[in-house]
């Protein structure tokens, strides 16, 4: 029997970077926190090269603003960039569900799979495990627009990924409780789909936007412009 190959090491640069980024998205590392290459090298047990290589990718990513000897900031949300997300989400996920309602598809089995993905952040929601719940939602919501089979629609959806993580996070952090009300929120979403009800998915989905900004029941996305910045 042949030898089992050892896994690749992961390269240096990409380890701080994904070590950089998850603190960044999860919240432990908030808007405007001034961090340095040493900090990240200790905690990756890594020389400064690879922390250096890290940020600046972050840094063109949009997430870091490096400042040469000082170190760099964690850029904080911008003023409106939650509800600037959250329309286009709105718009993606209603022409979705518009898509998967008018062909004469049998949706049980995606009603199911989408069902199985609600199961997933129950327990998360009970632990009030915010990070873990952010994950389970946007694949929640991103399984809604691969199913509509727009590859387009789905490949930008996907570049909203990171923003969505980090927003979520910051956004339920301070009030965890809400996370058994969002899974009752897309129970009633996947309900909606099952009735082939796209009008009716989307005053589900308009409600649960505005209410996951804190904006109340009924409530548009873009209806105010609050300065999520940390």
């Amino acid at each position: 029997m042949a030898d089992t190959p050892p896994p690749a090491r992961i390269p240096a640069a990409d380890r701080a970077y994904e070590l950089t980024k998850d603190l960044i998205l999860g919240g432990g590392l908030p808007g405007g926190a001034l961090i340095s290459e040493g900090e990240i090298a200790e905690r990756a047990e890594l020389s400064r090269t690879p922390v250096r290589e890290a940020f600046l990718r972050l840094q063109a990513e949009g997430l870091l603003q490096l400042f040469p000897k000082r170190g760099a900031v964690v850029v904080p949300v911008g003023p409106g960039e939650a509800e600037d997300v959250l329309e286009l989400r709105e718009a993606l996920e209603s022409t979705a569900v518009r898509r998967i309602t008018g062909r004469p598809d049998d949706l049980t089995a995606l009603v199911r799979q989408l069902s199985e993905l609600i199961d997933r952040q129950r327990e998360p929601a009970r632990r009030a495990d915010v990070g873990a719940f952010a994950d389970a939602d946007e694949a929640f919501h991103r399984g809604i627009v691969t199913a509509s089979g727009n590859e387009l629609a789905e490949r930008f959806y996907g570049t909203l990924r990171d923003r969505q993580r980090r927003m979520a996070v910051q956004l339920l952090r301070p009030q965890p409780e809400r996370l058994a009300s969002l899974v009752d929120e897309h129970t009633a979403l996947v309900e909606r789909i099952a009735a082939r009800d796209a009008e009716g998915f989307t005053a589900v989905l308009r409600t649960h936007l505005g209410a996951h900004l804190g904006a109340g029941p009924g409530a548009h996305p873009g209806a105010h412009r609050a300065d999520t910045g940390g």
